[in-house]
């Protein structure tokens, strides 16, 4: 069975541009506004993008563990993105090198001199540090690091090789292999992303306690790997090259993914806040607290605006469309939603690392200042560099896995009729 090659192979020039412009910028912050907001702005970005590129990994394993036929024609474009890993990780050395010659300036439990912001003691004299000092150290952060991208570059890798390689042989083999490998891979990931996010952002306020933060990514992680696929498709079906590949039923399938992520992210957010809060217990609500109140003058700020913005942005907004049939149908709104969605993910992340950093009152910094400008900066540079990946290893190889044993069945998945 032989599938239409692209109609053209896009530029990669353009995303590379912006890439280069965005980080070009953010290191301007760093004269401007100082090392440590240009950082957190550096941070921000990578935890967005990685967590977009986890997800993706995440629903490639979903798709060989269930030997899922529905999804084959639209994995290809998820295996594209993986290509960017090696990139992110590459983009994260700046701060690993920073974690070890301004120890603190991030994260503020790797300096033991840091004073803690109740103004009693520092980080060396802190109970609730030294407990924890066995996991949160930065040879441990270092290593960890490393061992999370080795992960998730070999998962890829293994991923990218064998179904690029069936292409040329047609051999279930690499079906075969690639079962396997998702059947390693999928707990490999999941671990990884939970200590991922903690180290580099859960320990941002080390003093507060959650079990939910892992999960909690990881429901941010899938929805926004499913918005950008969704992107992603659309965009390529308007090019010409998913015309007669991509139906309306592929479309519904995807929407009732993201649908229920949605739920999911509800359920596990709702989770963790009625936990603390029925709780009670002073080293889980003062994270919260510093999102709603100023810790000077108990005034409200400009976070718990953003609070609010993500409680009806993250879910009821997407949950009522995402319901309506005929949306997830439409070539022009489920990219629409997709693109809000991504957009939330991307606040959740500021609302979380942000307020961590604290002026001399204890008050988090407000999320409307001219750092922000330097965090979208990253994200614009990080993200060029992560759509160039894409497009290179686009260029590389066939639209859709032509000889995959279940490619048939995907080309042929019922098509539902829009209305």
């Amino acid at each position: 069975m032989s599938a239409p090659a692209p109609i053209a192979a896009p530029r990669t020039g353009t995303a590379l541009g912006i890439g280069a412009a965005g980080i070009a910028l953010t290191a301007v912050g760093v004269f401007v506004s100082g090392l440590e907001k240009a950082a957190t702005s550096w941070l921000i970005a990578l935890t967005f993008w990685i967590g977009i590129g986890i997800g993706m990994l995440l629903l490639v394993m979903i798709h060989h563990i269930f030997d899922a036929g529905w999804s084959t024609v639209i994995r290809r474009q998820y295996e594209h993105a993986l290509a960017a890993f090696k990139w992110l990780a590459l983009l994260f050395v700046p701060l690993l090198l920073l974690a070890w010659l301004q120890p603190g300036l991030i994260w503020g439990w790797m300096n033991l001199a840091t004073p803690l912001h109740d103004g009693h003691g520092t980080v060396g004299t802190d109970v609730l540090y030294l407990k924890k000092s066995g996991f949160l150290n930065r040879d441990m952060f270092t290593g960890c690091t490393a061992a999370f991208f080795g992960i998730w570059i070999g998962l890829s890798y293994f991923f990218r090789r064998n179904s690029f390689s069936q292409d040329g042989d047609g051999d279930v083999k690499w079906t075969l292999s690639n079962r396997k490998f998702a059947a390693a891979g999928l707990p490999l990931t999941a671990l990884s992303l939970t200590f991922a996010i903690i180290f580099w952002v859960k320990s941002l306020e080390y003093h507060w306690f959650s079990t939910m933060y892992g999960v909690w990514f990881f429901a941010g992680c899938m929805r926004a790997a499913l918005s950008t696929g969704v992107i992603i498709m659309v965009w390529l079906w308007n090019r010409g090259d998913y015309r007669g590949i991509l139906n309306n039923n592929h479309l519904h399938c995807i929407g009732q993914l993201m649908l229920s992520f949605t739920v999911f992210w509800a359920y596990v957010t709702f989770s963790q806040y009625f936990l603390i809060w029925n709780a009670n217990v002073p080293e889980e609500t003062f994270w919260y607290n510093l999102r709603e109140m100023n810790n000077s003058d108990g005034q409200p700020n400009q976070w718990k605006w953003v609070g609010l913005t993500l409680l009806f942005g993250h879910f009821f907004l997407p949950f009522l469309l995402l319901l309506w049939y005929p949306l997830k149908l439409s070539k022009k709104w489920i990219p629409r939603v997709g693109a809000w969605i991504i957009f939330i993910f991307f606040l959740d992340l500021c609302y979380n690392i942000m307020p961590a950093f604290k002026d001399h009152h204890g008050d988090p910094e407000p999320f409307l200042q001219p750092g922000l400008l330097w965090t979208l900066a990253a994200t614009a540079g990080i993200g060029g560099v992560c759509v160039w990946a894409y497009l290179r290893s686009f260029a590389t190889t066939k639209l859709i896995p032509i000889r995959d044993p279940r490619i048939v069945e995907s080309l042929t998945h019922h098509e539902a009729n829009a209305p």
